[in-house]
């Protein structure tokens, strides 16, 4: 059969960031500890020896709050429930306050070998705008904490369109992020989410225009080019042989099982959710789940996901679909937001900003 991947949903956090929606809830050791125990549960209950685990990914919230002791529990229990391949790519998201030498050096011994670091800026005016609780020096210094501790893939997360934002600032961010040992950086445009804190007129009045925010994009494409960081999905850049394999699952509509409150599955033909209830999730003898696609991965999601990557969509896996497609590329090659070579559509970096509606001109 094929690989598998494992999303586990922690949704704890020590502070909810005003841009967040996320879902989250404040940190407890006693309800971490209950949460742990019903992921182990549940992971069982999926058990199935025939199918190999290649990655894992521990997202939240800031799974980085979990102790080592718990983390490599729940690795533990995956191995034993699935076969857990030696190559696996398993990944832990975390806050840099959270990462000290000893905490590092256990995540390490645990069996985490990847770490996404919640950095979003170098420029500590632009962190306290963010509400971040980390500032430049803090985020670095667990960072070569991180290598130090014999982490060897690092990925660190970088915010676009922050209110204050310039070209110079970003600018800096990323001088300063790519001087540290770190093999991937995802670049993401600040997006106000309906009722988060953020959702208010003040924020929003101080966010650049569209103008600016499309400029400061292509500025993070070309400085992270130069310096060794390829762009190879919409909002993500690598080293060459980073790219993160588990995401990659994503986009490539392959196998993900998710366990834990507000975790999403494609697993067994089917796409499911988990609610968004971490009472409900502890209580559960197995975590309940709404299915939301009882037939995902046709045509149209296909094709959509396969153009948010830049190798972009091949039009000799959807056949019937070519001719059609190739009868819109024109005006879209034209005006430099789409490239077709060797038979592969693939947006450019302009047409990754106006993907929505570049892909919606394509496959619908």
């Amino acid at each position: 059969m094929s690989t598998l991947g494992i999303y586990i949903h922690v949704p704890f956090c020590g502070k909810k960031c005003g841009y967040c929606d996320f879902y989250s809830v404040c940190y407890s050791k006693v309800q971490a500890e209950l949460y742990v125990k019903a992921v182990l549960r549940n992971i069982r209950h999926y058990s199935d020896r025939s199918r190999t685990v290649d990655t894992v990914y521990f997202g939240g919230g800031t799974p980085s709050l979990l102790t080592a002791e718990q983390l490599g529990a729940v690795l533990a229990e995956i191995s034993s429930s699935f076969r857990l391949d030696s190559n696996a790519e398993i990944t832990l998201e975390a806050n840099p306050n959270t990462l000290t030498p000893d905490r590092l050096a256990g995540l390490h011994k645990a069996g985490i070998n990847r770490l996404s670091v919640g950095i979003q800026s170098m420029n500590d005016n632009e962190l306290r705008l963010l509400g971040r609780s980390h500032n430049a020096e803090r985020a670095a210094r667990a960072v070569l904490d991180a290598a130090d501790a014999g982490f060897r893939n690092i990925s660190c997360d970088l915010m676009l369109g922050i209110p204050t934002q310039t070209a110079d600032s970003l600018a800096d961010s990323i001088i300063q992020l790519s001087a540290l040992p770190i093999q991937h950086i995802s670049a993401y445009i600040l997006k106000i989410e309906d009722g988060t804190p953020f959702d208010c007129g003040e924020v929003r009045s101080s966010l650049p225009d569209e103008d600016t925010t499309a400029e400061l994009y292509l500025l993070a494409v070309n400085e992270l080019r130069k310096r060794g960081f390829s762009q190879y999905e919409v909002s993500n850049f690598a080293v060459s042989g980073f790219e993160s394999r588990h995401n990659c699952r994503y986009w490539k509509c392959m196998d993900y099982l998710g366990i834990g409150p507000a975790a999403h599955s494609c697993y067994d033909g089917r796409r499911f959710a988990v609610p968004q209830d971490i009472e409900s999730f502890i209580s559960s003898p197995v975590q309940p789940t709404e299915i939301t696609d009882e037939n995902p991965c046709g045509f149209e999601e296909y094709a959509m996901l396969r153009l948010r990557l830049a190798e972009g969509l091949a039009l000799a896996d959807v056949p019937e679909y070519r001719a059609a497609i190739e009868k819109k590329l024109s005006p879209l090659m034209q005006a430099g937001y789409v490239r077709y070579e060797n038979g592969r559509v693939s947006l450019t970096p302009e047409g990754f900003l106006v993907s929505n509606q570049v892909i919606e001109r394509l496959i619908f």
